[in-house]
């Protein structure tokens, strides 16, 4: 059975800052399959992205999903008015000192009425999702230390991407009724990087510099290309 091709997330965070509905308009046109929204607070990582209020001025221009990343250090606490603005997804760090409890943290997004997400850094250990993998509807797996953008993508970290992957088929395999928890990589995703992330294990590609660092008129070919990174991989 083929798998389907990787979904595609352009990360906001390398668009122009200037002119962000029109990147919103343009990005929506080019066919991405979600918008990721990195949001830093200064603190957790060392830059400081933009808030709920841009998020809640650009959803009406779009319908795509919202997948927005929480680098914050307390996301519990800010959670809620990211699901007020109009987020699909939140994605918490497993790392955030504002995190207590992973899995009550979960929960709370959960009875917000957004997907769930946990993210790791390219040194944290997968082993404490193992338990909750029923709370988790992504893993994000950070393939450049979180906090700014254009950053070269982390090879290493490529077999995490693969234990990730195993742990999700493995409990799905044991588990009645399991729902699908996306894998997803960001940080220094190229076409070249893509078809290594992909044949390890990723269905889900966040790609920043290298879609919006090219003119509008090129994303549609640029995020085809990214989306056939599976076929790359097998040819």
């Amino acid at each position: 059975m083929t798998n389907p091709p990787p979904i595609i997330a352009p990360s906001l965070l390398a668009a122009d800052f200037a002119h962000l509905g029109e990147a919103v308009t343009n990005i929506t046109a080019a066919h991405a399959d979600w918008l990721h929204l990195d949001v830093m607070d200064g603190h957790f990582v060392p830059n400081i992205s933009f808030g709920a209020g841009v998020i809640a001025a650009i959803r009406p221009l779009t319908d795509i999903p919202f997948d927005c990343h929480l680098m914050l250090a307390d996301p519990e606490a800010h959670a809620p008015a990211f699901a007020k603005a109009g987020v699909n997804r939140i994605t918490i760090h497993a790392e955030a000192e504002g995190v207590d409890d992973l899995a009550e943290a979960l929960k709370k997004i959960e009875q917000l009425g957004c997907k769930r997400g946990v993210s790791v850094k390219p040194k944290t250990s997968l082993a404490g999702l193992e338990a909750i993998l029923n709370q988790i509807d992504l893993i994000l797996l950070m393939t450049v230390e979180p906090g700014f953008g254009g950053q070269k993508f982390m090879p290493e970290v490529l077999p995490k991407i693969k234990e990730a992957k195993d742990m999700c088929s493995a409990w799905q395999a044991t588990t009645a009724n399991p729902h699908h928890i996306h894998i997803a990589v960001d940080g220094g995703i190229t076409q070249d990087t893509a078809p290594l992330a992909v044949a390890a294990g990723a269905d889900t590609l966040i790609a920043g510099s290298a879609i919006f660092a090219l003119p509008p008129k090129q994303w549609a070919r640029q995020i085809d290309a990214l989306r056939n990174s599976r076929d790359s991989q097998d040819s």
